[in-house]
């Protein structure tokens, strides 16, 4: 697997996430959104895990777990975990920069999100991790962007840094259903499809969401797959720590 799609992996890993065993309470909701007024993720502190399936274009297929933790709009901390109490990779993403320690591989990453772009080409921040992980729309709507009703669903089509963004929100639960992304020089797209909400102190957060990223290496084009369950989300007013060592 070379550096770049480990890379591509792991900062998904970061937008999906074994778990106690809560019970996952269905998100339901008699409002309509009638104006375009999504619903944003409210919390000061976040703790969460989840099962992921991960099926790469070769047909290899990784089971594991992913914990993660968040300090809103500051850092996204998370592990991944393939099984028996192992600690395959730990990363942090803040607002400036991506730190991966990857203990199997030792393709270790230190970068800033500008030296991203320039090796890349790809405009990440950590706004817009946040926005793909808890189905917000990508970026907030502004002038630029078009947006129509249809039924049921908002279609919401954004662009911005070189990409296309299209999102589905439904006026039920107020949060991006499905997003399709491409880079306008077509060297890859993302497209996320969530199924299902759960209730987190009555707001709606992801319940299952399902990936899939198609990018270009020197192979020519490649496909990942990656299915996340979440099976706990816990909102916290104190403090968590984000243990990180290179």
């Amino acid at each position: 697997m070379n550096k770049f799609l480990r890379l591509g992996l792991v900062l998904m890993g970061v937008i999906l996430l074994n778990a106690c065993s809560k019970r996952v309470i269905p998100f339901e909701s008699n409002k309509r959104m009638k104006e375009f007024t999504p619903e944003y993720a409210d919390f000061d502190y976040l703790s969460a895990r989840a099962k992921v399936v991960i099926e790469e274009g070769s047909g290899k297929i990784t089971r594991g777990t992913l914990n993660l933790r968040a300090k809103k709009d500051s850092l996204l901390w998370f592990t991944i975990s393939p099984g028996l109490g192992m600690e395959a990779v730990r990363g942090l993403i803040s607002e400036e920069k991506i730190l991966i320690k990857d203990r199997i591989g030792k393709e270790d990453i230190n970068m800033s999100f500008e030296e991203f772009k320039s090796l890349y080409g790809l405009n990440l921040s950590l706004d817009l991790f946040q926005n793909i992980l808890w189905a917000n729309p990508p970026f907030r709507f502004d002038y630029r962007d078009r947006l129509v009703k249809v039924g049921k669903v908002y279609e919401l089509t954004q662009v911005r840094d070189q990409a296309r963004y299209f999102s589905k929100v439904g006026v039920s639960e107020a949060k991006v259903t499905e997003l399709v992304s491409n880079s306008l020089d077509d060297r890859g797209s993302l497209l996320a499809s969530f199924a299902n909400f759960q209730n987190i102190d009555e707001m709606p957060f992801p319940a299952e969401t399902l990936y899939k990223l198609v990018y270009q290496t020197s192979d020519g084009s490649q496909n990942t797959i990656i299915h996340v369950e979440w099976i706990s989300i816990d909102r916290n007013s104190s403090p968590l720590s984000f243990p990180f060592r290179y």
